[in-house]
């Protein structure tokens, strides 16, 4: 049971360590710039791989349950489906439910555990197989993995290394599970924390923060919402950055410099260097590029506001 790309991996490590008699994922929907109708990453793959795909709109309803307890499976395996699955769907197979999660429990549960590890600044994270219970990441802790956070992770390729490392460890915990050897580690509850899903605000730029606080916000909402700031009351979104400490560089949002290399930002504290950046409706360019043409000069202020639309 799984949607976006981050639950491919999984499904081909599955896919080939045990018999997938079927593959649970969420309804076509609008994808990619054109919002043409698509299927979602998890059906393309299931479909390469051959296997029944099962497109559930409301993982509630009896027909689904129905379907898959026909199917008598000895276990569920869940990677970012996407709805919350109800006690009698975690009922149906045999020796339980087990999840891939994107953090090290009980660190950030909820539905952006990845961006939230950028976001605060975290050197490393990881991955997590645990037992489903009716609660949101809550369930006893089976396998876990660390991983370093590297400078030049975003939000995107983060989330692709850690898709790659759980693949195997959701495999390894189905197989452990169905030999009776699965850990059961059971969390404490009152530790950790809940990663609510992003939203568009949060990729406003605030350049009155330090250029740590900053950079590491840019970088967890990459590739989206992304990082956006303006420009002559005009969004232009940062796609690439990297602090710089300087000493009273200026006010927040004040160009200190343009050069081949980037422009440089003063923060609330130090500056950031940006490199590459998108222009509302062009592609991305470095950012020393788009400054040439824009002929941005020190002095000038990025804000957070932009332009607003009017309509007839």
């Amino acid at each position: 049971m799984g949607t976006p790309a981050f639950a491919v991996p999984s499904l081909e490590a599955v896919a080939r360590r045990a018999e997938v008699v079927a593959v649970v994922t969420q309804p076509d929907r609008p994808r990619g710039r054109g919002r043409a109708i698509g299927e979602s990453e998890v059906a393309v793959a299931a479909g390469a791989l051959g296997l029944t795909v099962i497109k559930a709109a409301d993982p509630r309803e009896d027909t689904l349950r129905e379907r898959l307890a026909g199917l008598r499976p000895d276990l569920f395996a869940v990677v970012a489906f996407g709805a919350i699955l109800t006690p009698a769907l975690l009922a149906v197979p045999r020796l339980g439910a087990i999840n891939l999660h994107g953090s090290l429990l009980p660190d950030y549960r909820g539905a952006s555990p990845v961006q939230r590890a950028l976001w605060d600044g975290l050197a490393g994270t990881g991955v997590t197989t645990l037992w489903m219970d009716e609660g949101i990441d809550t369930g006893d802790l089976i396998l876990q993995r660390w991983v370093a956070i590297e400078p030049g992770d975003d939000a995107g390729s983060l989330a692709a290394r850690l898709a790659a490392i759980g693949a195997p460890l959701l495999a390894e915990s189905l197989e452990r599970a169905h030999a009776g050897q699965a850990p059961r580690r059971p969390q404490d509850r009152a530790a950790g924390g809940y990663a609510r899903k992003l939203a568009k605000a949060d990729g406003v730029v605030d350049w009155g923060l330090d250029a740590i606080a900053i950079w590491n916000r840019q970088r967890a909402v990459t590739p989206w919402p992304g990082a956006t700031t303006a420009w002559r009351e005009r969004p232009l979104q940062i796609l690439r950055a990297r602090p710089e400490h300087r000493l009273a560089v200026g006010a927040p949002g004040e160009v200190v410099a343009a050069d081949a290399e980037g422009i440089v930002v003063a923060c609330g504290s130090g500056a950031l260097r940006l490199l590459m950046v998108k222009p509302e409706g062009r592609d991305a360019m470095p950012a020393a590029d788009w400054a040439r043409g824009a002929r941005i000069e020190p002095g000038a202020r990025f804000a957070t506001e932009t332009r607003k639309e009017t309509h007839a």
